[in-house]
């Protein structure tokens, strides 16, 4: 399956989404430190409702951490400066879906890493910053899901 990553994720509800968001995919979620909360935040708990334990999800200290444990062959990053959209991608299992902190998006020196394979956006109407990191996470995921034929859904 997929592999779901926040950078530096600083606001708890989105985390708790992400959480619901791969347990109901089968899809890993990668958390790069720093949280800008506690897992044991309540905010996080009440987004994630009871998939928490449903979830595979990982706590890394920073970034190099993650590559070291991950080796990913595919890294993708969102951006809305990017000129290629996410469906312009064939996904396959094990890429991984990287995403920054609100409201910032991913800094610079994550985005010229040695390990991004590509920068994506998600198209939205001119003037606009952003989505929500969960929304945004949502139609990523369920693109990549939607070419592997939706593999293990009922």
């Amino acid at each position: 399956m997929f592999r779901i990553m926040y950078y530096a994720p600083c606001i708890p509800p989105n985390t708790g989404n992400a959480i619901r968001i791969a347990a109901n995919t089968g899809c890993e979620l990668h958390l790069i430190e720093p949280l800008g909360f506690s897992m044991s935040d309540t905010q996080v708990k009440r987004a994630g409702l009871d998939y928490h334990e449903m979830a595979n999800v990982t706590v890394h200290p920073d970034l190099q951490t993650a590559w070291d444990r991950l080796k990913p062959e595919r890294v993708f990053a969102f951006s809305s400066h990017a000129t290629r959209f996410h469906t312009d991608v064939e996904y396959q299992a094990g890429d991984v879906l990287l995403f920054g902190p609100e409201p910032t998006g991913l800094p610079d020196d994550v985005l010229n890493d040695v390990h991004i394979t590509e920068q994506l956006r998600i198209p939205m109407l001119a003037d606009r910053r952003s989505m929500n990191l969960a929304n945004a996470t949502s139609v990523a995921l369920y693109e990549a899901w939607r070419q592997h034929g939706f593999d293990g859904a009922v």
